[in-house]
């Protein structure tokens, strides 16, 4: 009895693991959910507008067209748009976007959307669907707008404007995290950002809004770089808690981003 009581107590965590609906879910100006890939590619794309320097609206901008073109993942192949579109923004090398290599690269085809985007006047009192069109040339230039409330809430959180806005409810992690991976990725999101590592610890040097930024892009990419908690200007995300930002101790002008540990064999 007890153990077939043991294995039965396993088995229902095991399931109840499994049955976690994993998605990541943002509140700024309004709300809105992804799936975590789709919150993944929406945290690269704006941290390549904050790297940058433009405004949240940019990312919006980015976020929504993104969202129409490819449904926020990096396809590798055309749709209705042509037959040589690619990538999160459906980019077309034909049309000057880059070579068909370049345009499935996101931060390449994140960087050449905002090299148009630019480009337009008076793009940040535009309405997003307009400005989205004015860069994309679509077919359906009005097919932008259904996506404004989830580009503003994701581009507030991942921006940094809205701290501690963005959430993902996640499952254990499958294997240990790569800190030098991370790092990696930090740095190509968001340049030259001062980073030390302790042990399973990326150290950020951050404060304000870029701290958040950073943070909620930790938090993004949480699923796929297996990281275990974050912690930025006095508030901490713990993936295994799944129950959002509560006060943390960490330092002012520091990011940690833990880095989950091998799961017991």
């Amino acid at each position: 009895m007890v153990a077939g009581g043991v294995y039965t107590a396993v088995a229902f965590l095991d399931r109840s693991e499994t049955l976690i609906s994993e998605r990541c879910t943002a509140e700024g100006s309004g709300r809105a959910e992804l799936a975590t890939d789709q919150a993944a590619n929406a945290a690269l794309i704006t941290a390549v507008a904050v790297r940058r320097g433009l405004p949240a609206r940019a990312a919006s901008i980015a976020l929504a067209t993104a969202m129409q073109e490819s449904k926020l993942r990096n396809i590798g192949h055309g749709d209705q748009a042509g037959p040589d579109s690619r990538g999160l923004f459906q980019q077309r090398p034909s049309q000057g976007w880059g070579t068909a290599e370049q345009v499935i690269d996101p931060y390449h085809a994140s960087n050449a959307f905002y090299n148009a985007l630019v480009k337009v006047p008076g793009y940040e009192s535009l309405e997003i669907t307009d400005a989205a069109q004015r860069v994309q040339r679509s077919a359906y230039p009005q097919a932008y707008a259904q996506h404004e409330v989830m580009a503003r809430a994701f581009a507030s959180s991942l921006t940094g404007r809205t701290a501690a806005g963005l959430d993902c409810t996640l499952r254990a992690p499958d294997e240990a995290g790569d800190p030098a991976a991370a790092q990696e990725r930090l740095s190509e999101a968001f340049g030259a950002v001062p980073v030390t590592v302790e042990g399973n610890t990326l150290l950020v040097e951050a404060e304000g809004a870029q701290a958040w930024a950073v943070a909620q892009w930790a938090v993004a990419n949480a699923k796929g770089l297996s990281i275990a908690a974050v912690e930025a200007d006095g508030r901490g995300w713990t993936r295994e808690a799944r129950n959002g930002w509560r006060p943390a101790d960490v330092p002012a002008g520091q990011v940690r981003v833990a880095l989950a540990e091998a799961p017991p064999k």
